[in-house]
C-alpha cells in the first residue's frame, strides 16, 4: 500500500486552464443557473398555485423540477465562487456532500421518470381504472420512494468512499464526484466498483421498465387517433426527458472512466457538467411548451403581470 495521509481539503483542477477567460465562463455559468432556476420555479409555482393541475402527472412533474433545482444547487454556487476565487479547493466533508447532492439528484430523476412512465401507462392502457389505481396514497408512496431510494442508495456509496485511505487530494474536474475520490485510494476498491456497477444495473432495469411501458402505450395508441394525440402531448415530453438524461449520463460515465487528457479542458468541462445543465434546463421547457394546460397557465400568468405593470 502507498503512503496514505489524512486529506482535509481537495483541490479541483478543472479550472486551471480557463483563467484567461474566467469572467466569460463565469457569465455563462451564471446565466445558465439563472435560467435553470427561473424555468423550473415557473413550473413549480404554476403547478402549486393552479388547483386544476393537482393531478398525478403534474405532481410528478413538479417533483422533477424540484429535483432539478436540488441537483444544480450542488454544483453552480460552488462553481461560481471558484470562478471568482484564486484557489479552487473544497473541504473533505464538503466534497462528499457535493457528491451526495449531485448523484442523489441524478438517481432521483431516474426514479421520478420511472414513476411518470407508470402513470402514463395506467392513464392510457387502463383509463377506466386510472383513478382507482393512482390514488392519493399511491402517489404519496411513489413520491416517498422517488426521494428515499436514491438517498439510501447513495448513503451506502458515500460510506464506502469515506472508509478509503487516500494517497492524493487533486481532483481533475470542476466538482467532486465519487469515481474521482475512489481513484485516489491507496487500497483495493473492488467493493466500491461492484457497488457502483450494481447501481448501474438497477438504473438500467428502470430504463428497461420505462421502455416496456412505452411499448405497451404505443400498442394501445395505434388503435385510435385520439390516443395517438394523447401520446404525443403527454408521453413525448417524457421520452425526450429520458433520452436527454440517458445520453448526458452516458457521456459523463464514459468521460469519467475513460476520458482522455488530450481533449481541451473547456470541452472536458462541458462533458463533465452537461448532465447538470441540459436536463434541468430543457425539462421545464419541454413540458411547458408541450403540455397545453401548463402552457396556458404560464401564458395567463405572464399576461396578468404585463397588464399589472401597464
Amino acid at each position: 500500500m502507498e503512503n496514505s495521509s489524512v486529506v482535509e481539503v481537495f483541490t479541483l483542477q478543472g479550472l486551471n486552464e480557463t483563467k484567461a477567460n474566467t469572467f466569460i465562463f463565469f457569465a455563462i455559468a451564471l446565466l445558465a443557473y439563472l435560467l435553470i432556476f427561473f424555468f423550473n420555479m415557473t413550473l413549480i409555482i404554476t403547478i402549486i398555485t393552479e388547483k386544476t393541475l393537482y393531478e398525478p402527472m403534474y405532481i410528478f412533474l413538479c417533483n422533477l423540477c424540484v429535483n432539478g433545482l436540488y441537483g444544480t444547487a450542488g454544483l453552480y454556487p460552488k462553481l461560481l465562487a471558484d470562478f471568482l476565487s484564486g484557489s479552487h479547493v473544497i473541504s473533505y466533508a464538503g466534497c462528499h456532500l457535493q457528491v451526495f447532492v449531485i448523484y442523489t439528484s441524478v438517481q432521483c430523476e431516474f426514479t421520478i421518470l420511472t414513476v411518470m412512465a407508470y402513470d402514463r401507462y395506467v392513464a392510457i392502457c387502463k383509463p377506466l381504472q386510472y383513478h382507482s389505481i393512482m390514488t392519493s396514497l399511491t402517489i404519496s408512496k411513489f413520491l416517498l420512494v422517488s426521494w428515499l431510494l436514491p438517498f439510501c442508495e447513495h448513503s451506502v456509496s458515500t460510506w464506502l468512499s469515506v472508509q478509503l485511505p487516500l494517497c492524493g487530494s487533486h481532483i481533475d474536474k470542476l466538482y467532486c464526484e465519487n469515481w474521482s475520490i475512489v481513484k485516489l485510494s491507496c487500497v483495493d476498491t473492488t467493493i466500491n466498483n461492484l457497488y457502483t456497477y450494481t447501481g448501474i444495473v438497477i438504473h438500467f432495469s428502470q430504463t428497461l421498465f420505462i421502455v416496456y411501458s412505452y411499448i405497451q402505450i404505443a400498442g394501445a395508441c395505434i388503435k385510435s387517433s385520439e390516443e395517438r394525440s394523447k401520446f404525443m402531448q403527454t408521453c413525448l415530453p417524457h421520452l425526450i426527458s429520458l433520452i436527454n438524461l440517458i445520453v448526458t449520463m452516458l457521456f459523463d460515465l464514459m468521460y469519467s472512466r475513460y476520458g482522455s487528457r488530450n481533449i481541451p479542458q473547456p470541452v472536458r468541462n462541458f462533458l463533465a457538467v452537461e448532465f447538470l445543465l441540459i436536463p434541468p434546463l430543457l425539462n421545464p421547457l419541454i413540458y411547458g411548451l408541450k403540455l397545453s394546460q401548463i402552457r396556458r397557465r404560464v401564458m395567463k400568468s405572464l399576461n396578468r403581470k404585463v397588464d399589472i405593470s401597464l
